[in-house]
């Protein structure tokens, strides 16, 4: 079995971007911004949060974490965002998701400026992604996607099964596989006899939410297995996959933590960039 070892890609990656950076840097004379919105103190957001500000610093891109009380009132969000989306120094911005409840994390993320959605999540974009027009693509799938190319792995001609639906990370995968030429099953919590159905996957990306959903017994032979799902059990980090027993089948298999993780980071990151240098165009700098 193979690792898919989404640090060690991430971090030959973050390097490259960088020297990209640095070079605009020293060109247009100021670095890619990148503007965080966390609501509330929900421990695993503070974690991703510090994991990504960590990962801005070390490749040159100023980053500004925008926390808030989980009282803070939808007005108030509303006004955070039109303040970022007018600032010229910001490059990027994403809302960590989760928020509370009182919330509408749609309705929040459409008033980011689809020309700052560092995550891809903004509806013009994915309508942009589902039309095949260039966009911001979606950090969890862009990552996937990177990480199976390091690799060599082309996924035309494959059978390529996707467990969860999410707009995040279930349907923009189903279609940048879909692009690269697989065919693409979807299956949820309504699809009867899943095994049926994964054990037909030449190509299986789990994002269910539900630790360690995959065993052995649905996985077929030989099989390459991305696991996105992170979940706590027992003060650990496992994912939807049952690693230990889905790696004495599986040829190629992405580890939790340390896998899909990484490069959903890497791909922030190369997303302001690239948003970055639109923004120079655009402005002529």
């Amino acid at each position: 079995m193979i690792l898919l070892d989404g640090r060690k890609v991430a971090s030959e990656r973050n390097l490259q971007l960088k020297d990209k950076i640095a070079q605009a840097v020293a060109v247009h004379g100021r670095e890619p911004g990148l503007a965080i919105i966390m609501i509330g103190d929900n421990p695993a957001s503070l974690s991703y949060v510090k994991g990504k500000g960590k990962a801005s610093a070390l490749v040159g891109i100023k980053h500004e974490l925008h926390q808030l009380p989980d009282t803070v009132t939808e007005d108030e969000v509303i006004a955070l965002i039109e303040k970022l989306n007018q600032d010229p120094t910001v490059d990027g911005m994403i809302l960590q998701l989760p928020i509370p409840d009182h919330l509408d994390d749609a309705k929040l993320i459409d008033l980011i400026a689809r020309e700052k959605d560092a995550d891809g999540f903004h509806v013009v974009n994915q309508g942009y992604l589902y039309q095949k027009k260039p966009t911001t693509k979606p950090a969890t799938p862009k990552g996937i996607m990177t990480l199976l190319s390091a690799y060599d792995i082309n996924p035309k001609g494959m059978n390529a099964v996707i467990v969860g639906r999410s707009n995040i990370v279930g349907f923009p995968i189903a279609r940048l596989l879909m692009d690269a030429g697989a065919t693409i099953t979807i299956c949820h919590r309504q699809t009867k006899d899943m095994a049926y159905h994964t054990k037909q996957a030449d190509l299986l990306v789990v994002s269910a939410g539900r630790a360690r959903l995959v065993g052995a017994d649905m996985v077929k032979p030989g099989a390459i297995v991305v696991d996105v799902g992170v979940n706590r059990v027992d003060d650990k980090l496992v994912g939807d996959v049952d690693f230990e027993a889905v790696k004495e089948v599986a040829s190629h298999l992405t580890p939790v933590p340390k896998g899909v993780g990484p490069m959903t980071i890497n791909a922030l990151l190369e997303n302001t960039y690239e948003l970055y240098m639109e923004h120079l165009v655009a402005n002529k700098v």
